[in-house]
């Protein structure tokens, strides 16, 4: 029995294809899976070219395939779900499958029961949680017009506005100065500003969170401020999904931390803000950032819907697999 698992964010999409017994037989990696960025046809053409990556290197067929689930950055609302489901039945030919929202299958490599909260902190933000009954709540995941101050865009518009006050004078001096221009292959920070303004750049490119991560490390004022704020924000939100979804009558609660800023940045001032900002709702909180890479979580959910247990066999392998955070 085949079955596969597409991880669809904002900068890159992957497939996983495996057996029932956990074996990887192939992968795939194409760009934005992200409809909300570049629409729902484009989106699903770089799903479609990843599972096909995939299944070349598994040596099957599509229609081999017994089960495929879509775990999607923007499949937030029933009107994501109307533009998606058309497009895949259109791309491509699948005997059965579903999607989720990209929370979802970073809940579930976080929380072998399926229960708790899970953040995802990558290019974008979100938050959502599960309880015991089933029931999910969603905080945020669209952007920062609807209130959403994490992420790594988020994170580069705000080291790109808070540098150039610096440089102006608005702020203390940070040593983004000279690593924002620098990083950007700009000579200093008048060259930079001035071509962003002639050619009417509207957006700080996402390298700019690794600046922020690097000059932080550092020690940059300006860095370090950035972050923990971020992890405020992140912690906040987590603390708003268990309010709202309650029903944990005082168990610990398993919180996920999915994402490359919080999988692979793993900042530490970020991290502090987050857990107690976090720990202000619910004082058990645990926690939890994964070894999986994401896609593994709807390669999980798969195995869930066609009645295969996730042994710790399996687990391990795919935690050895590696794979990439979004």
């Amino acid at each position: 029995m085949y079955l596969a698992g597409i991880d669809g964010g904002g900068s890159k999409t992957f497939a996983i294809v495996t057996d029932e017994r956990g074996s990887v037989l192939g992968s795939g990696l194409s760009g934005c899976g992200n409809h909300q960025m570049i629409g729902a046809s484009a989106a699903v053409a770089n799903m479609s070219d990843a599972l096909r990556q995939a299944l070349r290197q598994a040596g099957i067929r599509e229609e081999e395939l017994e089960f495929v689930q879509f775990g999607l950055a923007g499949a937030d609302r029933p009107f994501d779900l109307e533009k998606l489901q058309p497009e895949i039945a259109k791309q491509l030919e699948l005997r059965q499958w579903a999607i989720v929202c990209d929370t979802m299958e970073g809940l579930r490599i976080g929380s072998p029961a399926y229960t708790g909260v899970v953040l995802v902190c990558g290019s974008n933000t979100n938050a959502a949680g599960r309880n015991r009954a089933g029931a999910v709540v969603q905080v945020g995941g669209f952007d920062e017009l609807f209130g959403d101050r994490a992420g790594g865009y988020y994170l580069a518009r705000q080291a790109f506005g808070r540098t150039i006050r610096s440089w102006e004078g608005r702020e203390p001096y940070s040593e983004l100065i000279r690593k924002v221009p620098e990083g950007l292959g700009f000579t200093g920070m008048e060259a930079m500003i001035e071509r962003y303004l002639d050619d009417n750049i509207a957006e700080a490119p996402l390298e700019l969170a690794l600046i922020v991560h690097e000059a932080a490390a550092g020690g940059d004022w300006l860095s370090r401020e950035l972050l923990t704020e971020m992890g405020l924000e992140l912690g906040k939100s987590a603390a708003t999904v268990i309010r709202k979804l309650g029903d944990f009558d005082g168990a610990a609660i398993p919180v996920v931390l999915t994402g490359s800023i919080l999988q692979n940045g793993r900042n530490p001032l970020l991290l502090q803000a987050l857990m107690k900002e976090a720990g202000t709702e619910h004082s058990n909180c645990s926690f939890v950032i994964p070894k999986m890479a994401p896609v593994f979580g709807s390669v999980l959910l798969a195995m869930d819907r066609l009645g295969i247990p996730a042994t710790d066999e399996i687990i391990a392998n795919y935690e050895q697999f590696g794979g990439h955070s979004k």
